[in-house]
């Protein structure tokens, strides 16, 4: 399956197991309902940006756009070779997202994302109906990470945890690469209760 078409297909599932309308979805995340329409038709490529704030819109990981949707005849495998593993590249800024975890269901996700030289993406991140863990290892270059009021400065080798409940900037200040690994380890979807 192409990725845009899974991206598509994943945020119905995602909207529909909510049981959110189109225009509940729109209000909740702050994208348009036309938008959303576009993406779920696979008639448009959103950015790391718009999909960040579907995420939050829906209270699910930005990585939750790229499960896999494996038939329901076939166990999901443990296991996924390395020209299987599903890229997506953010039309944007230009990074590249390599989502590395086999499609069998886990609470740990690994993710490699190659970070274009002078880029710099910025997401809300704040997930409140879901509890995310992230953390991200840096195996090439520098990057630096703003994670609600500090600056983390990374080199090879360095890794930087989080919480994703405040905004986070990635930023590439370098003239060359970056290439980083992350690890995201989520607690299941609990809607939030709301009392009359």
């Amino acid at each position: 399956m192409d990725i845009h078409t899974r991206i598509a297909q994943r945020l119905r599932e995602l909207r529909d197991a909510r049981g959110y309308s189109l225009e509940a979805l729109a209000e909740r995340s702050g994208v348009s309902r036309s938008n959303i329409s576009l993406i779920e038709r696979g008639q448009s490529s959103p950015t790391a940006a718009v999909l960040d704030k579907l995420a939050i819109g829906l209270g699910v990981a930005l990585a939750s756009f790229f499960d896999d949707g494996t038939p329901a005849t076939e166990p999901p495998s443990p296991f996924i070779r390395a020209g299987d593993q599903p890229l997506w590249q953010d039309p944007a800024s230009g990074y590249v997202r390599r989502r590395l975890s086999p499609p069998a269901p886990s609470p740990l996700q690994l993710v490699e994302v190659v970070f274009p030289a002078g880029q710099r993406v910025a997401l809300d991140s704040a997930v409140h109906d879901a509890d995310i863990h992230q953390q991200v290892w840096l195996i090439e270059g520098a990057m630096e990470l703003t994670v609600g009021a500090s600056t983390w400065q990374l080199q090879a080798g360095d890794c930087l945890a989080m919480r994703l409940s405040q905004p986070i900037v990635f930023h590439n200040p370098t003239r060359q690469d970056a290439r980083y690994l992350v690890a995201l380890a989520t607690l299941p979807f609990q809607p939030t209760r709301r009392t009359p």
